[in-house]
């Protein structure tokens, strides 16, 4: 994967954590060389992650673009961008995603609703907006970034636990639908990530998430940005429908 392909590659919230890291990842290892950066609410970080990839490797292009994924008419927005300034995606990433996490008996509909709009409407919106040119192309390489929380349950998730399950009978109803157009769509699952997401709980909820892990220890954006990696590249052409844990072992079993 040492060599450029010249795909074009488009990451949801790609403006830090996982998503920078997959971005970045993609450039490095030469498997796209144009990389849309998605963003929301944070431009910073989106033209962050634009500095890290021309760094990555010479050559590279990346655009930010302001994309919210749960707004379809926002997703064609960002895809027409990317398309003039670059041409049809071939490798989607979707890693948009948010967390409102609360007790099952007092959530409230919004917060059920935000969750599974940003975190699985937002993934069905852009695969469904990214498809038509791949089978045109016959190649696509479509990776969603699901969690062990959607295999295993997370306690005061349901929202979240939800989307993310849901995105898996998602990715595989899309692999059966397109496998033979050259079109792959597989999960990555990771578990606790060291990310502001995580460094935001409390010390406690920290220790309590490590000791569950057979690994001892959180993964890092990059353990998880090169499993997307690979499955967005040319080699992993024979892989679809998959669900890859990277969680340190917390989710086995599931």
């Amino acid at each position: 994967m040492s060599e450029s392909t010249g795909r074009v590659a488009f990451v949801t919230g790609a403006s830090g954590g996982i998503g920078r890291a997959c971005a970045v990842a993609l450039a490095e290892q030469g498997i796209a060389d144009r990389i849309a950066v998605g963003w929301a609410g944070n431009e910073q970080g989106g033209a962050q992650t634009c500095k890290e990839i021309a760094a990555a490797r010479e050559g590279v292009k990346s655009l930010a673009i302001a994309v919210d994924v749960s707004d379809p008419q926002s997703v064609e927005s960002a895809f027409h961008q990317i398309e003039t300034a670059f041409g049809p995606v071939e490798i989607l990433v979707n890693n948009a995603g948010i967390t409102r996490d609360g007790l099952l008996m007092r959530m409230s509909d919004e917060n059920w609703n935000d969750v599974l709009r940003t975190n699985l409407d937002g993934a069905f919106h852009c695969i469904r907006r990214a498809t038509p040119k791949m089978m045109r192309g016959r190649f696509g390489r479509i990776v969603n970034v699901g969690s062990v929380a959607g295999l295993a349950g997370g306690a005061g998730q349901a929202n979240y636990s939800a989307a993310k399950a849901g995105l898996v009978g998602l990715s595989r109803a899309t692999a059966r639908e397109l496998a033979s157009r050259g079109i792959t769509c597989n999960v990555v699952a990771p578990g606790p990530i060291t990310t502001a997401m995580t460094d935001a709980l409390p010390q406690e909820r920290r220790d309590e998430l490590t000791k569950q892990v057979p690994a001892g220890r959180f993964g890092t954006p990059e353990e998880v940005a090169a499993s997307v990696a690979f499955l967005a590249s040319d080699l992993a052409g024979y892989i679809t429908g998959a669900v890859v844990p990277v969680d340190g072992g917390l989710g086995m079993g599931h």
